[in-house]
């Protein structure tokens, strides 16, 4: 199983964000993850397509999206051209899931499928055929620097094990809290790919995200 650092930008300084997701990628992190808030789904407005757009240009990284968007059906094809690799949409925000995951794969993208804290996994049994990644968020979604919520790392477990008995290889994503004090326990639990915003955003960012993927790393050795 293949494990990954996916950095939010969300955490991110706008003011010098070229500066900083090279300071990422020359750590050595391969993944970028890029949360999409349009004001509805959740309370906030984040970024959209043109900042995309222009950090393509720049960065060779897997351009992991995350949209935390009411009907993102709709953006399908302007996130591919704005250079999304995957694009991870909500259940709870997509009336028709199967064919939005369809849409998605046809786009030639990645397609994830992201839950809230509170949603069942029960949500998504139907469509984990369909998908290269499950995002279980372990917080709220809508805001950055909230703690791990406790209860995640069942659900956590649970979903691992639901793949393994269907024999799947989709990727399980953690978003919410992730930290030096929350990574074993995620990763313990069967996620394989973190988010993590603050904890390599806030100081030295190239340090953060060495301490965070020696951690992972060293978890994987000993799988």
């Amino acid at each position: 199983m293949r494990y990954e650092l996916s950095p939010s930008i969300l955490a991110a300084d706008f003011a010098c964000l070229g500066e900083q997701i090279s300071q990422v990628e020359q750590a050595g992190v391969n993944w970028l993850h890029i949360d999409v808030m349009d004001g509805n789904f959740v309370p906030s407005i984040s970024l959209g397509m043109p900042v995309i757009t222009s950090i393509r240009k720049k960065s060779s990284m897997f351009f992991d999206v995350h949209l935390m968007v009411q009907d993102p059906e709709r953006y399908i094809e302007d996130f591919k051209k704005a250079g999304a690799d995957m694009l991870t949409v909500h259940a709870e925000a997509c009336p028709h899931l199967d064919r939005t995951l369809h849409c998605i794969r046809e786009a030639g993208m990645k397609a994830g499928v992201a839950l809230n804290p509170a949603t069942p996994l029960v949500m998504i049994e139907q469509v984990l055929e369909l998908v290269d990644m499950v995002l279980l968020m372990t917080v709220n979604p809508g805001f950055g620097g909230q703690k791990y919520i406790p209860y995640s790392g069942d659900k956590i477990r649970r979903l691992r094990k639901m793949l393994d008995e269907r024999g799947l290889s989709a990727d399980i994503e953690v978003d919410g809290g992730i930290s030096t004090k929350t990574i074993d326990q995620v990763l313990e639990a069967g996620a394989n790919i973190l988010v993590a915003g603050s904890a390599v955003f806030g100081g030295d960012i190239a340090a953060n995200a060495n301490v965070l993927m020696i951690k992972i790393e060293e978890f994987r050795k000993h799988q």
